[in-house]
């Protein structure tokens, strides 16, 4: 039997029936977005040999458990408490731990078409088989779901001018600030929900993550942090604008972004800190900026993105590379401890797993992490969904303009529901 997979979106929909057999599933796929740095078209681990949960020590912790094998999971935002003398004391929904990674019994992949597993107790052969011979069912349309604003827009066009006071007396340059819809009672499932959000969005960093408790569906276009031998790559975003069904007025935004000199300076001011934070684990002189406000457009918005690139210090280890870059800086904002403080302060609810990393490591210690936007986090016991969005504030920020991107980002999502 052929291993080359000719429709990657098909075998998707096949691959999410077919999780429905596993405790812990992870998928995480490009939708062959283009990607220089990009390993896998599609990669994904079912079952659980050993599951790494913890809410302490989080990246010790990380460490401890990988023992040359591969990792899936997530680092919620709120494990930046274990890299500075910080808190989180918001009211939390989605109860997950700030750290918690399976590794997988299966693990396979799909490059350039072709199938592979990397498990010797199963046959790929076999395997595939399994999973294209499944039979795909109309789709039932998504339940109707109406969320509710954690905070109300009067308060939160306060909170921005109350934040740009502290901008303006030098506290902070830049400050990501993030609001909370939520829905209760919300009985849906999962993979089906991904699905959806998968066609629509086509994000470069696809991610569903489902276990018994907590389920992740994820459309993020941004690249937290990648490990590729010694090569480290960070692509943080800063920058939105809407589409246009006009192709003139499409064109025309996408200048627009890249031309303002309000987004120039968000991204700026993110790319130094980045810079700042790989330069901490970097080999000397090997930090450099290959792309600065590249321009990218997906099918529901245009983003401003940057690429940093570093070589990790042959004295340092991959777990070094992660736990002096987290939290990224495009969800935090600079200087970063004191951006993070305020954070805690002017934010309505704990972020979790909301502007964390999601993503894997191999068994040499390479990965590869999204940013966790664009997402929608799930309690499957309470049925709690949740859906956070935020952007920079910046002295240059307009409240009532960061209040409608806000609402943009969460509209592409919250149709799926109506």
């Amino acid at each position: 039997m052929t291993k080359r997979i000719e429709n990657l979106s098909d075998f998707i929909e096949k691959m999410l029936v077919w999780s429905r057999t596993f405790s812990h599933f992870t998928l995480l796929t490009g939708n062959q977005y283009p990607d220089a740095y990009r390993k896998y078209d599609l990669l994904f681990a079912a079952g659980a040999k050993r599951i790494i949960s913890a809410n302490q020590h989080t990246f010790d912790r990380l460490a401890q458990a990988h023992q040359n094998s591969w990792l899936f999971g997530y680092i919620c935002y709120d494990a930046k408490n274990d890299v500075e003398r910080l808190y989180s004391k918001n009211p939390d929904s989605i109860n997950a731990p700030a750290l918690f990674f399976v590794e997988p019994e299966i693990v396979g992949s799909v490059t350039n078409g072709v199938f592979q597993i990397y498990n010797s107790t199963f046959r790929e052969d076999e395997l595939l088989k399994e999973i294209l011979t499944i039979t795909l069912k109309e789709n039932k349309p998504l339940p109707k779901i109406d969320f509710t604003a954690r905070m109300s827009k009067a308060r939160y066009l306060r909170k921005v001018l109350a934040l740009q006071e502290h901008i303006q007396r030098g506290d902070i340059y830049e400050v990501n600030f993030c609001q909370e819809f939520y829905a209760e009672n919300a009985d849906l499932q999962p993979d089906s929900v991904f699905d959806a959000l998968n066609k629509k969005a086509k994000p470069p960093f696809a991610a569903f993550l489902n276990s018994p408790e907590i389920s992740v569906m994820s459309a993020s276009p941004e690249r937290y942090l990648q490990k590729k031998d010694n090569q480290l790559v960070s692509q943080p975003i800063k920058g939105t604008a809407r589409r246009s069904q006009n192709k003139t007025e499409d064109e025309n935004l996408k200048t627009l972004l890249h031309t303002s000199v309000k987004e120039r300076v968000e991204n700026v001011m993110i790319v130094d800190l980045v810079r700042n934070d790989l330069s901490r684990i970097a080999a000397t002189g090997s930090v450099s900026v290959p792309e600065l406000f590249g321009v990218y457009t997906f099918l529901t918005v245009h983003q401003l993105i940057s690429t940093v690139t570093a070589a990790l210090d042959k004295n340092r280890t991959w777990i070094d590379a992660l736990k002096n870059s987290f939290p990224m800086g495009s969800m935090t904002g600079a200087p970063k401890i004191r951006a993070m403080q305020l954070i805690e302060q002017f934010e309505t609810h704990k972020r979790g797993i909301y502007s964390g990393a999601l993503g894997y490591i191999d068994p040499n210690g390479d990965f590869d992490f999204s940013v966790v936007i664009r997402s929608l986090v799930y309690n499957k016991k309470t049925q709690y969904l949740s859906l956070s969005v935020g952007g920079a504030i910046t002295i240059l920020a307009d409240a009532e303009k960061e209040y409608n991107e806000c609402l943009l980002k969460a509209d592409a999502i919250l149709q799926l529901f109506q």
